[in-house]
């Protein structure tokens, strides 16, 4: 017999609930079951595949069409649904049946009653399904007319046919005459609760096709609120963003590409009526003046006085906004919190009403709030007591005229300034896109802006400022000068946070020029080509800045912050200049700190992160508690990737490479990491995904120039199969490096030729590497060139000891894949080596096994004559959920399939089904096996099962909660 191949995400044990009772026909055991959960939750797609189910073993269902009825609601309209499915029933005895159903009908009529009739269709129905046994299906209880709810409930309950089966599918209904009949005729309720979290992830990835970043279940998750767990809103939102172009594959995985912007449920009038909570509008207008709200509150902070305000105002618009806006509260489609702020319950709803056409100004709405608040307080003072304010100023446009906004704009930025609100920005920018530039508020609102935004990490904020800064830099006077250059300052600390060449091609030559003459621009523009920000080679400065204007922004240690806060200082940037270079530049540029220096510790820390061409990292070391690491800047996300690359959680590295990579192609100002994409590649390699490698290495320019970058080509084009030519480029990219004065990174490409030229047995070669990295450590004196001299000492002259010394250091710094590495070295210079050998496997399986480690591992293995089992590696997202976390403990207790079918209320076959996915996913061959992983811990130590989960127990615990039933 066929077995169904179809599945719903999140829905199996319902499925086979279903399916049991569909199976009980002809039986005294057929009971009647009802299927209930809100709307979208998948009630008929979960009955329909549990019908196509059971058909395909054969199991005659029957559909009990009530809706086609044309009779009177009531008993006419029951009987006229049974006579429709006697007709599908071939046997030769339709005529009599439908007659005696007929019958009973009239006299029920003559008498006054309904018993009689309901009798009739229950012995016709039970006589028609002992000669052809069927189940029956119904959907759409909730609308069945009430009249009609109530016989059919009669019919089920009290006259029930014996051995048919019948399923109802609907929404929940009230108790009551009516359709609260039809919740009595259930024998058991089964209750469709939303999908978890885990569920809409396989449920977007089944709707895709593809693996799908977390980002992107995440902002799904959030765009519903409490429909999160609701199968169609989620395939709602999904249509919606695939017409609206926004999903884009990168590196096998489907990502957003604006992340930003709000995501809608699919552009349909109706969708968001039925999607929606319960009491959405249906009816045009209270639609259309929720699209009037749902404009209003994405363009700024709407308050129940905003609306009632605007209620006071002439014109009809506000009345009606205010009038209908109370009975959106009351149906749940809008919320207001205890400050009266206004949201949207479910913001797709709110994101979908904003695509509908507009009905009137919204801006003009967004004055008038404005122009009521004026009107009482005056500019400044409704600017301080409401700076919200500023968000309808903005939205307004030119609406409101620059006498009133740029006062209230900046009196709002200042109150959010000094209540530490990140909102501050946002509204000195606003005023500042409304001074000219040759006011002479103009210098003081963009340093205040400028603050606000190193304050609160708001790199995005910093660069808004560049239209009113360049305006102003353009001025021949110099009043206010400094706090231009100082804001000018903070552009360009904004633009490398981005990942933007500071001074780029795409500013204006005069631009170009006002800003080279900043004290302390060329400086900072510099640290870009030595962290891989924009063009990575070095270029010379153009235009530098005098010596006497370094010595001016020199001696201002307190002015802005500049030393003080999280600007570095002349100094500081000398010194993360230097970072790159040799020992002698970072001392020389420690000694020209104007304060205590920093410990040797965050020196090492400082060199590790310019290795790696991590600014964040960088600046951690340097600047301490100063520094603002906050937002999602482009710098802060490659920080974390180079943390979990060096941590060995490269799944994460690589979601962090397809998040930098989306943001660079979502249009606007390119924010490009060439060392993100450099690790991106360096991960595929080691993994044996050579393609995906070539792919992330051909978006390189070939001009890039890092120690980073030449190590992934290195390793990339060695695994490809063409090892000598990766050994020739090994020696150019290291001639290039020192040419260029990047030293930090050199040893670890220099590490790779000796460890390749080992492999294929050049002994000259691994010698020429250690005397380059013995002259490269006396230069550097870094702890990143002191390990790779040990190892490559070790591994040349087998000398276990400095092998030991090297992994010490290694493991204390923290570099996964190169304490694989050690582990493989030390396995052939060690008189243990399987030990080695079994830590080598274990790092490189949490890595994600691919067949260069493979190739490393069976290589040492073989040489020392050794077995060593190579796992497979783990699939993306494993962890176990808490449905296999139950089966696992129920197992534990050395319960059967049958017991625990029972326990979980699912059948024996779906037990063996999760049980041999179980297997497959825990490496486990047996059920005793499994238990004992479970128990001893060793699942967890595998990072199979999630962190919140509770302790292991023997005995199986108590039987998990079931939610079927009565």
């Amino acid at each position: 017999m066929r077995q169904c191949r179809m599945s719903l995400i999140g829905r199996d044990d319902d499925v086979e609930v279903i399916s049991e009772v569909l199976r009980a026909i002809g039986t005294e055991s057929a009971q009647t079951l009802l299927i209930t959960g809100g709307p979208g939750v998948g009630k008929t797609a979960v009955l329909e595949l549990a019908r196509r189910t059971v058909l395909e073993e054969g199991v005659r269902v029957l559909r009990l069409p009530w809706e086609t009825s044309e009779g009177a609601a009531g008993v006419t309209a029951v009987a006229d649904a049974v006579c429709d499915v006697l007709a599908n029933i071939h046997d030769g005895r339709l005529p009599a049946r439908v007659t005696a159903i007929r019958r009973a009908q009239s006299r029920g009529a003559d008498r006054g009653g309904e018993l009689t009739p309901l009798s009739t269709m229950s012995e016709v129905l039970a006589d028609a399904a002992r000669h052809t046994p069927f189940a029956l299906v119904l959907d759409g209880t909730e609308r069945i007319p009430p009249r009609t709810a109530s016989a059919l409930g009669l019919l089920l309950r009290v006259f029930r046919p014996v051995g048919i089966p019948v399923v109802m599918a609907g929404r929940p209904m009230a108790a009551g005459p009516g359709h609260g009949d039809v919740v009595v005729a259930a024998d058991r309720v089964l209750d469709l609760p939303p999908l978890p979290a885990d569920d809409v992830h396989a449920l977007i990835e089944q709707r895709v096709g593809r693996p799908v970043e977390t980002t992107l279940v995440e902002a799904v998750l959030r765009a519903l609120g409490p429909l999160e767990g609701n199968p169609r809103a989620v395939l709602s939102v999904l249509t919606a963003l695939d017409e609206g172009g926004r999903l884009l594959e990168l590196d096998g995985h489907v990502g957003l590409t604006e992340p930003e912007r709000g995501l809608p449920f699919a552009a349909d009038v109706a969708e968001p009526g039925r999607l929606g909570p319960p009491g959405m509008p249906r009816d045009h207008g209270r639609m259309e003046t929720a699209a009037v709200l749902a404009r209003l509150t994405d363009r700024a902070e709407l308050r129940l006085e905003d609306l009632q305000l605007l209620a006071r105002r002439p014109g009809p618009r506000g009345r009606t906004l205010a009038t209908t806006l109370d009975q959106l509260v009351r149906d749940r489609v809008l919320t207001a919190d205890p400050d009266g702020r206004i949201a949207f319950t479910v913001p797709a709803l709110a994101a979908a009403l904003r695509t509908l056409p507009a009905i009137c100004d919204v801006r003009s709405l967004h004055a008038g709030i404005v122009a009521s608040a004026v009107d009482r307080l005056g500019a400044a003072t409704a600017g301080t007591h409401h700076p919200c304010l500023a968000g309808h100023v903005r939205a307004a446009g030119s609406r409101v005229g620059d006498a009133q906004a740029v006062p209230l704009l900046l009196a709002a930025a200042r109150t959010y300034a000094e209540a530490q609100r990140p909102e501050a920005v946002r509204a000195f920018q606003s005023a500042l896109h409304r001074l000219p530039p040759h006011d002479p508020g103009t210098p003081d609102a963009l340093r205040e802006a400028a603050e606000a935004a190193l304050r609160h990490g708001d790199h995005h904020g910093a660069l808004s400022l560049a239209e009113p800064l360049l305006a102003r830099l353009r001025l021949p006077h110099r009043t206010g000068r400094e706090d231009v250059e100082f804001t000018a300052r903070a552009w360009l600390w904004a633009a490398l946070h981005e990942h933007r060449a500071p001074i780029a091609d795409d500013v204006r030559e005069a631009d170009r020029a006002a800003l080279w003459r900043v004290p302390g621009a060329a400086s900072l523009a510099a640290l870009g080509g030595l962290y891989g920000i924009g063009q990575v080679s070095p270029r010379p400065a153009p235009l530098p800045a005098s010596d006497a204007d370094e010595a001016r922004a020199e001696r201002r240690p307190s002015a802005g912050g500049i030393a003080t806060g999280p600007l570095p200082s002349p100094a500081e940037v000398r010194l993360l200049a230097t970072a790159m270079g040799s020992g002698i530049e970072v001392e020389r540029a420690l000694r020209g700190l104007p304060y205590e220096t920093i410990g040797h510790p965050a020196v090492d820390r400082l060199r590790n992160a310019a290795a790696h061409g991590d600014l964040v990292g960088a600046l951690e070391a340097v600047l301490g508690d100063r520094y603002v690491m906050a937002g999602d800047s482009t710098a802060v996300q490659y920080h974390a990737m180079v943390r979990d690359y060096l941590a060995g959680h490269w799944d994460d590295a690589l979601s962090s490479a397809r998040r930098i990579e989306r943001r660079s192609r979502s249009g606007g100002p390119a924010r490009v990491s060439q060392m993100a994409r450099a690790l991106a590649a360096e991960i595929h390699g080691f993994r044996g995904d050579i393609r995906r490698a070539r792919a992330w290495l051909g978006l390189i320019p070939d001009t890039v120039v890092h120690p980073l970058v030449d190590r992934a080509r290195l390793g990339v084009r060695y695994w490809s199969g063409e090892a000598d030519q990766a050994l020739e480029d090994g020696w150019t990219y290291v001639r290039r490096a020192r040419q260029n004065g990047l030293l930090m990174g050199v040893d670890r490409v220099l590490l790779r030729i000796a460890a390749y030229a080992l492999y294929d047995g050049r002994l000259q070669a691994v010698q020429r590497a250690l005397e380059e990295l013995e002259t490269l450590d006396e230069e550097t004196g870094s702890g990143m060139s002191r390990e790779s001299l040990l190892l490559v000492r070790g591994v040349l002259h087998g000398d276990r000891e400095s092998l030991l010394a090297g992994h010490r250091l290694v493991r204390k710094r923290g570099d996964a894949l190169l304490e694989v590495h050690c582990h493989q070295w030390l396995a052939e210079a060690d008189d243990d080596p399987q030990q080695w050998l079994a830590e080598a496997t274990r790092h490189a399986h949490r890595l994600g096994i691919g067949q260069p480690l493979r190739t490393l591992i069976g290589r040492a293995a073989r040489r020392r004559n050794v077995t060593v089992p190579l796992p497979r590696r783990r699939a993306v997202n494993d962890v176990l959920s808490e449905p296999d976390l139950r089966l696992i403990e129920v197992i534990s207790g050395g319960a059967t399939n049958r017991q625990i079918a029972a326990r979980l209320a699912c059948s024996e076959k779906t037990v063996e089904q999760r049980l041999t996915r179980l297997f497959q996913r825990t490496g486990c061959r047996s059920r005793a096996e499994l238990a004992a992983a479970w128990l001893d811990g060793g699942l967890a130590r595998r990072g199979l099962v999630p962190k919140h989960a509770p302790p292991a127990r023997a005995g199986g615990g108590a039987p998990p909660s079931d939610r079927v039933g009565r």
